[in-house]
């Protein structure tokens, strides 16, 4: 056990405890936090008072006096999110969430990225907030790609021009390649794909295109696909795929982080 206030840490020492605790699937970082001023979190029978506590191999950690199981190992699923469902594990509006939809005995996870609550498809889960943010990062170049239905008359020249960039409501936008797929009355089916999004991005540049987007579904995330998953149906990622798709872990080593 070693409680320590520096910032700086040798690298032989494991993890902060409140990383730790997430990466246990206690709660969040901030919860555990939380816990620990108030007194609740033990390390080897004594009082945790700094949240720059690690925990090392063989530590016995406490909450509540209930003795917590060290992390699992990294994992990761692909999710068919459902639309109707907000992305984020405590909503203030009390609507429904991915989170709450996820069978029984599931560890505790977050999204990779997000997709709002009327959009649907492909979604990565994992229990590593460190693989999270590290496939998040816009430097992987992973193309995210869509099906968009819009209502309106689509230009397809105007479609083909969001290659260069775009610009609506003072916001600029990078570089989306769009094509028509197929057209059935006022509505059409595109294929959108992007390497980098802002909020609602699809939704506003096709709005700056006198579109409506009526139904938006992601269909893959850089080498992970949607597939064959319905809606709401959750599939696990082998470590084999994991260590074959994400660069750096092709030694066989499972990312670890909170």
């Amino acid at each position: 056990m070693t409680q320590d206030h520096s910032t700086e840490a040798p690298a032989a020492r494991g993890d902060r405890i409140a990383k730790w605790l997430a990466r246990s699937g206690v709660c969040s970082r901030r919860d555990a936090e939380r816990l620990i001023a108030e007194g609740k979190v033990q390390l080897n029978g004594a009082p945790v008072t700094h949240p720059a506590t690690f925990v090392d191999e063989g530590d016995i950690v406490q909450v509540e006096q209930k003795v917590v199981g060290a992390p699992d190992r990294t994992r990761l699923w692909r999710y068919h999110k459902p639309d109707g469902l907000v992305t984020t594990h405590r909503d203030p509006e009390d609507r429904p969430t991915v989170f709450d939809s996820l069978p029984p005995g599931m560890p505790r996870v977050i999204s990779v990225g997000r997709l709002d609550l009327n959009s649907e498809g492909l979604l990565l889960l994992t229990n590593d907030g460190a693989l999270a943010r590290r496939l998040e990062l816009p430097s992987n170049g992973w193309i995210r790609r869509y099906r968009v239905r819009v209502f309106g008359v689509v230009d397809e020249r105007a479609l083909a021009s969001l290659i260069k960039g775009s610009e609506f409501e003072g916001v600029r936008y990078g570089p989306i390649e769009a094509q028509l797929d197929s057209v059935k009355g006022d509505n059409a089916w595109l294929t959108v794909s992007l390497r980098e999004g802002k909020n609602r991005e699809i939704r506003k540049v096709m709005q700056g295109l006198n579109l409506h987007v009526s139904r938006l579904i992601r269909t893959s995330y850089g080498p992970f696909q949607l597939g064959t998953l319905k809606r709401g149906e959750l599939e696990e990622v082998t470590g084999k795929v994991i260590r074959e798709q994400i660069a750096g872990l092709a030694g066989g080593k499972t990312p670890r982080g909170a």
